[in-house]
């Protein structure tokens, strides 16, 4: 069957554009220029998180025009819509960052509706920024229409002074002009040519990270994730991801036949490969929850420890997303691990082929250094490592690659939200060997989970960032480098014992254990806990309240309802 016999009675857009009763639904696609051919042709959402809040996503309607055309020549009727983006790097520092985690969910829930509203049979999404990718690709599966996800590209790193510089350098270089390592004209000139076109941030940070997991994870096209946005190369891929959509929902070849627990394991591989952020342990939970499968922040943590390190991608390494694109792209990683038994070669992908038959002609590259054979690894372990221990009894997570030292023990020195910390931070009121401890920046506790770039940024540009360890309830930027661990649960706004630290108390961590601990007796914790009260927030009212009532635990992937496991009917079949 192709996409000129698809019979609609078995699809959405039956509901809209089929029988005498739809006569007013029909005049409404006549008003809008369609044809009576293309009206009864199946209707593919073409959605995008395009805007003009940063470069992530300012290529997105561009290529949309791309996958539009490439539908149309398949014989579908390709409708485009957008929906929201909340950008990391402008939200970042300030209370504009509580809107970031929040925002996938509000992505991938109005694609819902806007596919359900209008009965669309197939879906094609465009991201480019860091929770517009698990958005999207968790909107896919909720649904389980045919489904294709094209990252927008990462953006081309700018030159300072002769080097290649990212958007992790500026961010540094504002701890090196608060300590006088930067003059306020290098600071004003790094800060213009850091970013020079458009783009999600070019190195392995969580935008690029989840793309990566996007074609790891069978639902985008190969190659399709490594070109960078400004790539003429990207409309290629949009224009095959238009037509190939066609065949998807000519064969019924659906999201949850592509994302099983063993495509599940394939995306945390390619996360610790490539030393990627540790927001892939929230995002590959919330992806596996629509999907109805159990796969939580200690089965990605499984598979990251026994996944080698092979990518020497910033921010642990020296390259950036454009480097490895053209020295294999993602395909070349995925190619390694599977010679080496690292991946499940038998997962089916939107090309409608196996991972195995995707990588068949895929040629070791030897004359790169981006990428290492997954038998010579950079570190044998993934570059991110979960951890479990009485400070955390729902884990907590770090990210190892590129560190040399993978233990630290110190005293504590809590602050209740970031900006306390920050405001340290930058007037240098810390010491070295402490722990420093944000909390209350959890799910619920923040709310929003904010990342906390601005301070260990900040940190590293100081030059503490190897002399002092943070963790948090909060989460981190995958530009984050150093010893911090993030997702720490329970958080402290339900009375995790985060929250019952004390300034002194002796914080053990162990990362080549997983382990996160404090010097605290069972009954010590016990009498904190008893003594303990929650604290009220100010978000009473609004989308952050609601938020704060619906969110789970970050060890869940911090999601807000039951997920497919709960579904009776899908969409895709409704």
């Amino acid at each position: 069957m192709d996409a000129k016999t698809i019979n609609k009675s078995r699809l959405p857009s039956r509901h809209v554009t089929e029988g005498p009763e739809r006569a007013p639904h029909r005049s409404y696609y006549y008003a809008m220029g369609l044809t009576r051919e293309q009206i009864h042709q199946p209707f593919v959402g073409v959605a995008t998180c395009w805007n003009e809040a940063a470069p992530c996503n300012i290529a997105l309607m561009r290529q949309a025009q791309a996958v539009k055309k490439g539908v149309a020549s398949a014989n579908g009727t390709p409708r485009e819509f957008c929906t929201i983006t909340v950008t990391d790097g402008i939200a970042m520092g300030h209370e504009g960052m509580k809107s970031s985690l929040p925002s996938r969910e509000v992505i991938a829930d109005s694609v819902e509706l806007t596919m359900r509203g209008h009965g669309y049979d197939a879906l094609v999404g465009l991201a480019g920024c860091d929770k517009s990718l698990p958005g999207m690709m968790m909107a896919m599966c909720r649904l389980n229409v045919p489904s294709i996800f094209i990252y927008g590209g990462s953006i081309l790193p700018g030159s300072f002074k002769g080097k290649p510089v990212t958007v992790q350098d500026v961010f540094e270089a504002v701890g090196k002009h608060s300590v006088g390592d930067m003059s306020d004209a290098d600071l004003d000139e790094l800060e213009q040519v850091a970013c020079p076109s458009a783009g999600a941030c070019g190195a392995q940070f969580t935008a690029n990270t989840m793309a990566t997991v996007s074609e790891a994870i069978g639902l985008a096209l190969p190659y399709s994730a490594g070109a960078p946005a400004p790539y003429e190369i990207r409309d290629k891929f949009c224009m095959i991801a238009g037509e190939k959509i066609m065949e998807l929902v000519a064969r019924n070849v659906r999201p949850r036949d592509i994302v099983t627990r063993k495509a599940l394991e394939n995306a945390a591989a390619v996360v610790a490969a490539t030393g990627g952020s540790t927001n892939g342990a929230l995002h590959i939970p919330a992806i596996a929850h629509e999907c109805g499968i159990k796969f939580d922040l200690f089965d990605v943590a499984e598979v990251m420890k026994r996944t080698p390190y092979i990518a020497d991608l910033k921010p642990g390494g020296k390259y950036v997303a454009k480097d490895l694109f053209e020295a294999g792209g993602i395909p070349l990683i995925m190619k390694t691990l599977l010679d080496h038994g690292f991946l499940h070669g038998d997962c089916m992908t939107v090309t409608g082929r196996t991972i195995a038959d995707n990588l068949k002609q895929v040629q070791w590259n030897d004359a790169q250094d981006v990428v290492h054979p997954a038998n010579k690894p950079l570190l044998k372990t993934g570059g991110v490592v979960g951890l479990k221990g009485n400070l955390a009894p729902e884990g907590a997570i770090v990210k190892v690659a590129g560190m040399e030292k993978l233990s630290f023990s110190g005293p504590a020195r809590c602050f209740d939200g970031e900006e306390a910390c920050f405001e340290a931070v930058k007037a240098r009121k810390y010491k070295e060997g402490e722990v420093l401890v944000i909390r209350y920046e959890g799910p619920k506790g923040g709310p929003g989970m904010r990342e906390m770039l601005a301070t260990t940024a900040a940190l590293y540009g100081q030059g503490a960032g190897n002399k002092v360890a943070l963790i948090t309830d909060g989460r981190f930027s995958g530009a984050t480098r150093g010893f911090c661990i993030g997702h720490v649960g329970p958080e402290a706004a339900i009375g995790g014992p985060i929250g019952l630290l004390k300034d002194g108390d002796i914080i053990e961590i162990d990362a080549a254990k997983g382990t996160l601990d404090v010097k605290l007796s069972d009954s010590e914790l016990a009498k904190r806990k008893a003594e303990w009260k929650p604290r009220e927030s100010k978000f009473q009212s609004g989308y952050l309240w609601k938020y704060a009532q619906q969110v789970g635990p970050a060890v869940d992937g911090a999601v807000t309802h039951p997920g497919g496991k709960a579904e009776k009917v899908s969409y895709a079949d409704s």
